[in-house]
């Protein structure tokens, strides 16, 4: 079982970023356990989609970008969909770098504080420069192997913290499965629903899954692995974020408005031991994203502009670095990039239901896939998921543009 660990706790990591640990911080303290049903349903359709994402890459022995640059022959829209999916996920990334690195800093801070060097007007986090090399040297390292078992580590570490920190509320286990299982809209819950959803079901998994399946296997005869590493993986990390929300709930404070903030306002309720529970898991959250975010986009990279996909080759290498370095720099000098954070909002708003329909329809293609095309089942599940999507995208536009569509 141990050696048939893949991708999955990967997926699960890059999921459950610093993002995440707040969207499901703000969910608990303002809503209680009422919103767990779309954590419920957002785990579903990830386990859906990322099961279509880790077949391609198995059968076809292909990354995702590298399928649209293949399989979709009109000019304009192969132009339209590279540069879309570029832009989303390359410059995208690179500004939620900064927000994963500064997740893993929060964590390290509450245990062995705030340290800064000052260079001129400038003034560089150590602790960022310190998450940052680790995840340089992990990726530098160009081995599948190493990176995988360092963040099945890392998964392991931060599942063990958030548990911990939920079982300690003690919490009243009728009215979370009612919060799980039936769908309730509260007053003023439909932005934060939609954020709970989109959280999870993150764009540049698929193509990251898709590419790092064939890193690990290359027969057909491992799909059963394959799925069966993609399910426990992300019932794993849905139930992580879900006791996220369940430490939450236990705060009485509405002051609490992100992860540091459910640090500190655990303490008086439960002691130190857990303000150091949610800083172990705060920094495995981060620097786990600090990893994949970069390993995504220059697969994603290569994938469209036909490089060497190889994990040491040189562009590959330079794309990761360049989002590296980049959050680094961001996530230490204090700069808040809102205008990129925005275009990649959008960006990954519009993204998801393009990305979604092409799964779909490439998922359906006897040539491509042989008999491991989808099934009518695989195709209604991935039809509502897709509407969703698309709700998703006009609720992003909606949130950046202030256009009033509902």
């Amino acid at each position: 079982m141990i050696k048939n660990i893949g991708p999955g706790p990967l997926v699960a990591a890059a999921f459950i970023g610093p993002g995440t640990v707040t969207i499901c911080t703000l969910s608990g303290v303002q809503f209680g356990f009422a919103l767990l049903w779309a954590l419920v349903l957002s785990i579903i359709a990830t386990i859906v989609l990322q099961e279509m994402a880790a077949r391609l890459g198995l059968v076809t022995q292909k990354g995702l970008s590298e399928i649209i640059r293949s399989e979709i022959k009109i000019p304009v829209f192969k132009f339209l969909s590279i540069a879309l999916v570029l832009s989303a996920i390359v410059i995208g990334n690179a500004a939620y770098e900064a927000g994963n690195i500064s997740g893993g800093v929060l964590g390290l801070e509450t245990i062995v504080g705030n340290h800064h060097i000052n260079i001129g007007s400038f003034s560089l986090n150590i602790l960022s420069l310190v998450i940052g090399s680790i995840a340089f040297v992990l990726l530098y390292l160009g081995n599948y192997k190493i990176i995988e078992k360092a963040l099945v580590f890392l998964v392991i570490l931060m599942s063990f913290a958030f548990l911990t920190t939920a079982i300690f509320t003690k919490p009243n286990i009728l009215e979370l499965l009612k919060g799980a299982f039936i769908p309730k809209l509260p007053d003023g819950s439909t932005l934060l629903i939609i954020a709970l959803i989109g959280t999870t079901v993150v764009p540049y998994n698929l193509f990251l899954h898709a590419s790092l399946v064939k890193e690990k296997w290359q027969d057909v005869s491992d799909l059963g692995h394959a799925r069966k590493d993609t399910f426990i993986a992300i019932l794993l990390g849905g139930l992580v974020s879900m006791s996220i929300v369940v430490s939450a709930t236990a705060i009485q404070s509405t002051e609490v408005n992100n992860a540091a903030d459910l640090a500190l306002g655990l303490e008086p309720l439960f002691g130190s031991f857990s303000k150091y529970f949610l800083a172990i898991g705060l920094f495995a959250a981060g620097i786990t994203s600090a990893i994949t975010a970069p390993l995504a986009a220059a697969y994603v990279a290569s994938g469209c502009l036909g490089w060497d996909s190889n994990l040491k080759s040189v562009k590959f290498r330079s794309v990761w670095a360049f989002i590296l370095i980049l959050g680094v720099i961001l996530s230490s000098s204090g700069i808040k990039p809102i205008e990129i954070i925005k275009f990649a909002q959008v960006a990954n708003g519009l993204l998801l239901p393009v990305i979604a329909g092409f799964l779909l329809w490439v998922m359906n293609r006897k040539t491509l896939l042989g008999n491991y095309k989808n099934t009518i089942a695989n195709n209604t599940f991935g039809g509502f998921i897709l509407l969703i999507s698309i709700l998703l995208a006009i609720t992003a536009l909606n949130k950046v543009f202030n256009l009033n569509i509902f």
